[in-house]
């Protein structure tokens, strides 16, 4: 019991004296470094500032460690306007299209890269991307 106790009393001061000095090697400032506003801080810690996710301009496409799914990508055509070119260009992207002088009709968004006229793919694809619900961003 009595080396515990005169362990103890051995110990604490020191690291009593360790916790209150400084480290004794700082760098030396950079002199050709912009000083930079410094970061907020909470007690000794920095501050962590949340904010929001960078939202996807139009045309943009997503991170490449993110892939998107074959919905989520023909939501995102339809924000581009409606009977344009564009976005006809960003379905055919989607599903590349295969014409055929004469497609069956479609059964499902897929088979509208087989239609051979331009207006009447876009129309395939618009009524099909309709039908999907909103999923969120």
């Amino acid at each position: 019991m009595r080396h515990i106790i005169l362990a103890l009393a051995l110990l604490c001061p020191a690291a009593a004296h360790a916790q209150g000095t400084a480290p004794a090697t700082t760098p030396p400032p950079a002199a050709d470094k912009p000083a930079a506003a410094p970061q907020p801080m909470v007690g000794d810690k920095p501050l962590v500032q949340v904010g929001k996710k960078s939202a996807a301009k139009k045309g943009e496409k997503a991170a490449p460690g993110k892939p998107q799914s074959v919905a989520q990508k023909l939501q995102a055509c339809q924000d581009i306007d409606d009977a344009t070119k564009e976005r006809l260009m960003c379905y055919d992207e989607i599903f590349k299209p295969q014409p055929k002088p004469k497609a069956a009709p479609a059964k499902g968004v897929a088979d509208c890269r087989f239609v051979k006229e331009e207006d009447e793919r876009l129309t395939c694809y618009n009524g099909f991307a309709d039908k999907i619900p909103r999923l969120p961003r």
